[in-house]
């Protein structure tokens, strides 16, 4: 799930260095186009925080929205997208496949 971010005014944010190899900047000049490489990366950084630590009420779902199931192994500690439940680091738990195409952590007994 994409969210995007709209920009605020530069004078709300704040300036930060980071230290890139030359490469890696041509890279991600290359990759953003006209857009420019810095609002790339705040991109892939908000991309970053939404994917690490999603609110619980962001990743619920109905179960009408689950397309099909796979089991799956928990690699890290996970919130059941139906339930919300905990679903804990090397539980057994199902991997529901959306109808927007994206992949939810699902507790075994959820569905």
């Amino acid at each position: 799930m994409q969210t995007l971010h709209q920009m605020p005014a530069t004078t709300d944010m704040e300036v930060t260095s980071i230290r890139l190899e030359r490469e890696l900047k041509e890279k991600l000049k290359e990759l953003a186009g006209g857009q420019g490489y810095q609002a790339l990366i705040r991109g892939v950084l908000w991309d970053y925080i939404e994917n690490r630590q999603p609110s619980p009420m962001q990743k619920r779902i109905s179960l009408e929205q689950i397309r099909a199931s796979v089991t799956a192994t928990a690699q890290r500690d996970e919130s059941c997208a139906l339930t919300g439940k905990s679903i804990r680091s090397q539980e057994s738990m199902f991997l529901g496949l959306t109808t927007n195409g994206d992949w939810v952590p699902l507790s075994v007994g959820s569905f």
